[in-house]
């Protein structure tokens, strides 16, 4: 089995949030793949199911960003499931808005929740899917970029990279990672512009 966690912080008022970007992607990968309705345990909510032939248990931790490791252990040890087979799905500053990567192992930036679960499962070998939010440009805009709502501009691309997240997630607990990636950059890429036809002139811009 493998252990996707989102992560984020519950209540409606943090919903929105560029933090809570790991919880969406959860909710995007249960709805694509038409997954039953999350239950409570764990410290969180869980829902079991199939990606892709692989037998996946989803977790949203409810225990607040800061303490996300409580409900991610707790799970993993209840199925027995080795930390190579955990994947965390998180907000990533270093990445610009939409961009995706998928690392194992490393630092944790100052993430609070990834801090949190290295400090419970006592390694931070785990797998992670960064999805990128962007960066304010100054340290002390970093609080209230991450725990601010998505604007409405950034709809334009947080809804197709959600879409892609979900569609490509077999793909990632397959273990094709590289097949993750590339599925959600060409999902996510803007349209090419289209050449004229031979013998047209391009269109003249404003």
């Amino acid at each position: 089995m493998r252990l996707l966690v989102g992560l984020g912080n519950p209540g409606v008022k943090y919903a929105r949030h560029r933090h809570n970007v790991g919880f969406m992607a959860l909710d995007a990968i249960k709805a694509r793949h038409r997954l039953p309705p999350f239950r409570q345990k764990y410290r969180g909510e869980f829902v079991e199911g199939l990606l892709g032939g692989e037998r996946v248990l989803l977790l949203k931790p409810l225990t607040f960003m800061n303490e996300s490791g409580r409900a991610v252990a707790e799970a993993a040890r209840f199925h027995k499931i080795p930390l190579e087979d955990v994947l965390v799905f998180h907000d990533e500053l270093d990445l610009a808005p939409g961009k995706v990567r998928v690392k194992r192992g490393g630092g944790v930036a100052g993430h609070n929740g990834l801090r949190s679960i290295d400090a419970c499962l006592g390694s931070r070998d785990f797998g992670r899917v960064r999805l990128g939010i962007g960066h304010p440009g100054h340290k002390d805009r970093v609080t209230p970029h991450v725990l601010g709502d998505f604007a409405k501009a950034d709809r334009d691309w947080l809804d197709p990279l959600l879409d892609a997240v979900a569609e490509a997630a077999p793909r990632l607990v397959q273990g094709d990672e590289a097949g993750f990636m590339n599925l959600v950059a060409l999902r996510t890429a803007p349209p090419k512009p289209e050449r004229p036809k031979r013998g047209e002139m391009p269109a003249a811009s404003d």
